[in-house]
Parts: structure tokens; sequence; C-alpha cells
């Protein structure tokens, strides 16, 4: 009842919003903090059962999440922008150290400061396991939480500030910072048309599988046009001066297709689609998990069935559908051919959008064991006495990251719609802050008069002198574009109240975009460092 109670109130104060900035789930940590300074107390060990099993789910339903782009975020400008991130976070270490140093506030306590000022659970969870791991001190650990408690606030209204400042600062336009961003897409790397005129001497005359072996790249001939036919392209096609091609393909592949085949000529989708009236077009989506982990390459859906699987959806972005690419559940395939072919493809993929529905909850249970057991091992670094464990925090979430990226090519099932992620991580957080509130509210109070109020002070300068240094390197070093400065800083303080923000001032996704690009990152990182700090506070 007393867990239901706090994370009920918790939620429903959440709801309210003061010019569109709300502090959302983290109302349930002071519902708690408040119930239990009046008494409202919960058994030790379901407290701590609660609060472990509650982070323990917050952070794998993270990993899940991030883990399929976690890697892919380190390219082009993900590089600049993890290691944007980085010094943000170093920062927020140096900055609390000096404090430390300087005021004579415990550092144990600081790293509860510091994990309040950049709005990080998960760091605060990993940093009282590691107290009590190292000196079984529980009163270091509630003011652990007391300091996180004060300081949460202004993290989350320090970032927001910071924001409003840099965009005068900068003389920043908003439109032609999106017209950049747009333009950038538009050249990304995701899938594109192109459309070629066979004038290359060398390919008169050979088969289109002769041609392709010759040369490497992310690219798919999707149909062709002879004169004013057109069909679905295989690989016994024969290529004649005058054919024209409709290719699927990364704008980084353009030059050499036009090199290969020749120059782009104007054309139109409704050129295409005079195709033959037994072909058509359509998506068809992966739902049988036996097919998680397989080559595209290995369904031979060209040979057998004589069809083109132009992209692959995943998540919402477009990818050429290279032969080598690994199939998981979820993954939607825009294939061209015969109506009857698309039919017995569409059987062997599965397409039944009730099979998305279904939890696989083997991934995440086997996973969250192997993340535990993963957390709990020791490792030890030259200079530091005490060996480092990734705890309950960082253990499952680097695990969840692996599955989340490598288990298609493992052959392991990790897809989950993100209605059930959400609920998952939800019910873990609300969890984790009600345990944590409950087990502060007793001395709460007490530490706030006893000179716990300076912990506002020195929150506001954990969170804002790192992220205005960080905006301004951003800015005036590396020209980054202020819809990214406003993602990178966002993620690397892992601050989703203000993510909702942003949203709602600038209307755009862009920022959001770039606060899952460092997140993954920025989240592993914090949880070490304030590991690190307590371990280097009890040496």
């Amino acid at each position: 009842m007393l867990f239901a109670f706090v994370i009920g109130m918790g939620l429903m104060l959440g709801k309210l919003k003061i010019k569109g900035i709300t502090l959302g789930v983290t109302w349930i940590l002071f519902v708690g903090i408040f119930v239990s300074h009046f008494g409202f107390r919960s058994d030790p060990d379901i407290l701590n059962f609660v609060k472990e099993f509650g982070l323990i789910l917050f952070v794998f339903s993270i990993g899940m999440q991030v883990g399929p782009g976690f890697f892919h975020s380190f390219k082009s400008d993900g590089l600049k922008l993890n290691l944007l991130s980085v010094g943000n976070v170093l920062l927020a270490v140096l900055v609390t150290w000096l404090l430390s140093l300087c005021t004579g506030e415990s550092l144990p306590t600081m790293v509860g400061v510091m994990s309040g000022a950049v709005t990080n659970t998960p760091g605060l969870g990993a940093a009282q396991q590691t107290v009590i791991d190292v000196a079984g001190d529980t009163a270091t650990s509630a003011a652990m939480t007391s300091g996180y408690a004060v300081a949460y606030p202004i993290g989350v209204l320090g970032v927001i500030l910071v924001l409003l400042l840099l965009k005068p600062l900068f003389k920043i336009n908003l439109n032609k910072e999106r017209a950049a961003l747009e333009e950038e897409e538009e050249s990304g790397n995701h899938a594109r048309r192109m459309h070629c005129e066979v004038e290359n001497p060398a390919i008169f005359g050979r088969k289109l599988s002769e041609v392709l072996s010759s040369i490497d790249g992310k690219f798919v001939v999707s149909r062709i046009m002879k004169g004013d036919e057109v069909s679905v392209s295989t690989p016994d096609t024969v290529l004649e001066k005058g054919d024209r091609l409709l290719i699927v393909t990364n704008e980084d592949e353009v030059d050499k297709l036009r090199i290969l085949f020749g120059e782009e000529v104007p054309m139109h989708q409704a050129d295409w689609d005079r195709i033959d009236h037994v072909y058509v077009y359509r998506r068809i989506t992966v739902t049988k998990s036996s097919l998680t982990g397989k080559k595209l390459r290995d369904l031979n859906l060209r040979a057998v069935y004589n069809v083109n699987v132009t992209r692959i959806i995943r998540a919402g972005v477009e990818i050429v559908a290279t032969p080598n690419m690994y199939l998981q559940m979820g993954d939607a395939l825009m294939v061209v051919g015969r109506e009857s072919a698309l039919k017995e493809v569409a059987a062997l993929l599965g397409n039944t959008g009730s099979e998305l529905n279904k939890p696989n909850l083997i991934p995440i249970f086997i996973g969250i064991v192997i993340g535990v057991i993963f957390g709990s091992i020791p490792f030890h670094f030259p200079g530091i006495p005490q060996a480092v464990k990734l705890g309950l925090a960082g253990g499952p979430l680097i695990i969840a990251i692996l599955l989340g990226h490598f288990g298609p090519k493992w052959h392991i099932t990790t897809y989950t719609t993100e209605s059930a992620n959400l609920m998952i991580r939800d019910i873990g957080i609300s969890l984790f802050l009600a345990a944590v509130g409950i087990g502060a509210g007793e001395n709460f109070v007490s530490s706030l008069t006893s000179g716990g109020y300076w912990w506002i002070l020195y929150g506001a300068a954990i969170t804002i002198l790192p992220v205005f240094i960080t905006g301004l390197v951003a800015r005036l070093v590396f020209k980054v574009n202020f819809y990214q400065i406003v993602g990178m800083l966002i993620g690397s303080t892992t601050n989703a109240p203000v993510l909702a923000f942003a949203q709602n001032m600038y209307g755009t996704e862009y920022p959001s975009i770039n606060y899952a690009t460092v997140y993954p990152l920025s989240m592993f990182l914090r949880v070490l460092v304030a590991q690190l700090l307590i371990l280097f506070a009890f040496a």
C-alpha cells in the first residue's frame, strides 16, 4: 500500500506543469520523502529489494532500447557529439571534486548532489550500492539521497537556463539551423532513389549479376525500363544501351554508380508505376523470431521468388537492403515483385502484426541474470586500491546494450514494442524512486537544516558550469548545429524533463535524435564515475 500510494501520488503530481516544465516521475521521490518524514516507513529488506529490482528494470529497458543504435552513434557527427558529452561528464566530476575539496563537504555526499545535478538516478543507485559494499554506511547513503533530492530541481532548471542563454549568445536563427540539418539529412547515408541511364559501353550486353559482382557497395537495382516496358530486375537481366535503372542506394555511392552505369536522368514515380500489373510494391514485416540473425542473402528471395528487397525500415530509419544485412524481428522490408510471389514471401517472413505484440521475456530475464553476475565482477584499475564493480546499474545496462546490438547476430530475438519497453522502464524507475524517497525521508529535514541548503548552490555549479562550457566549445570550436548542441547537452546530462521542454520549445525532433546519440555512453559514464568517486573517497 505504501509503495502504491507514493507512486500513484507522485505520478499525479508529475502531470503538473509550470510554463511547460515538469519534474515528471521525480515527484515520486519527493512524495516518498514526505510520507517517510511523517513516520510511514518500510522494512529495510523490502526497501532494498524494491530499490535494486526497480533500478535493474529501469537500466535494462534503457539498454535494450538504445542497444541497436549504440555503436552506430559513434559514426560521423555522432563521434564528435559523444566526445563532447564525455567532456561534459568529466567537467561535472571535476567541479564536484573541487567543491568537496574547497568546502569540506564529504565526497560521497557530493556524489549524491552531482547525481541530482545531472538528473542521473542510476548513478545515484550505483554510488549508494558502492558505499554499502565498501563501508556498509547506511547514514552516508541516506545523505547522498538527500543531496540528490535537493539538487535535482536545479539540475532541470539549470540546463534550461543555459539553453535559453546560448541561443541569444550565439545569435541563433532557428530557421537557418533547421534548414542546415535538413540539407545534411538529404545528403546523408539513408536510403535514396536515383535513376540512371545505361551509357557505359563496358557493360552493354552483360548480365546484371556480372556487372554487380565487379563492384562493392550499398545499393540495389530495383527495376529496369527497356523502351516503354518496366520490369523487376533479376540477376539474368541483360543491360543494353539506353536502359533506365531505378536504384536504391546511399548518397556516398551515387558518384560510383554514375561512373558504372551512366548519368542520372529525370524521372518520376509515375514512370515506374507503369510496371506490368502483375508486379506490386509492398511492405512486409519480419515477425518470425526464427529469422532473427539470418542474413538477407540467406533467404534467396531474388533467386527463389524473383522479388527485389530495396529497403529495410528499422526503428523508423530507412536502410539500403544489402545482402549481408542481418535481419531482426520487427524489420519492415520494402519488396517489389509479382503478387503471388509476395504472398509467399509474406508467409516466409511472417508479416503477422499480432506476433509483434507478444513480449519476448526470455532475453529480458536471462539478460538480467547475466547482467547481475557481470556487475558483480571486480575490475582492478592501476592507482585504485579498491576493485571497481559495475554493480546492479552498470552490469545490466551493458548486457542489455550488447543484447540489443548483437542479439540478431547471435540469433536472439530482443524485439520489444516501444510501449512494452516504456512500461518496464516506468515501473522500474517508479519503484526505485519510491524506495529511495521512503528510505531518505527520516533524515531529510535534519540534513537540510544542518547545512544541506548549501547543496542547492553546489548543485547549480555542477549543472551550469560544465553544460555552459561544453556548449561554448561545441559551437565555437567544433561549429556544431544549435539543435545538435541542445540534444547533446540534454543527453549528456541524461535529462529527460528538459528534453520534453526542448521539444515543446523548438517544435522539432532534432534534439531528440541527438539526445539518443549521446545518451547511452553518457549514461554508462555517469554510472561509472559515480562509483569511482566513492572508491576514491574510501581509499
